[in-house]
């Protein structure tokens, strides 16, 4: 029962991590601290699909599915769940961009949000000063 449970924990983390590469810079936003948090998850997720780098994640699953008698995920957790059912199989390479798009486009967003803050800061700043010289 607890390899069922650590297996399914991993799926469902599986699930949110590849939901914030996705969408985190969006986050990123609202809080631009996370956006740094959001660079090393999408390094990593870059990692995992372009060098092969190993994921924790797959590797934990894998081994809750030995443990419970289940085929391990042969391909991967993108393989196994999402090729063929979200997007058909010949347009990995499509989903791909796509997802780097978004990432892309989420940064820039960020930084664009992020710029408009510091830039009304020193506005603000200034006529703060401003102000509190007319005061005196």
């Amino acid at each position: 029962m607890f390899s069922l449970l650590v297996g399914h924990a991993a799926m469902a983390l599986h699930f949110a991590f590849l939901s914030f590469v996705v969408l985190g810079g969006f986050w990123a936003w609202r809080w631009p601290r996370v956006w740094w948090v959001h660079l090393g998850v999408a390094v990593y997720a870059l990692g995992i699909v372009i060098v092969d780098w190993p994921c924790a994640l797959t590797e934990i699953e894998n081994w809750s599915r030995v443990r419970t008698g289940r085929a391990v995920m042969e391909a991967g957790f993108l393989d196994h769940y999402l090729t063929g059912t979200l997007y058909p199989r010949e347009h990995v390479l499509t989903s791909r961009v796509v997802v780097g798009v978004i990432v892309a486009v989420s940064w820039a967003g960020a930084l664009w949000r992020a710029r408009g803050r510091r830039r009304g800061c020193a506005v603000a700043g200034q006529g703060a000063s401003a102000g509190s010289v007319r005061s005196r």
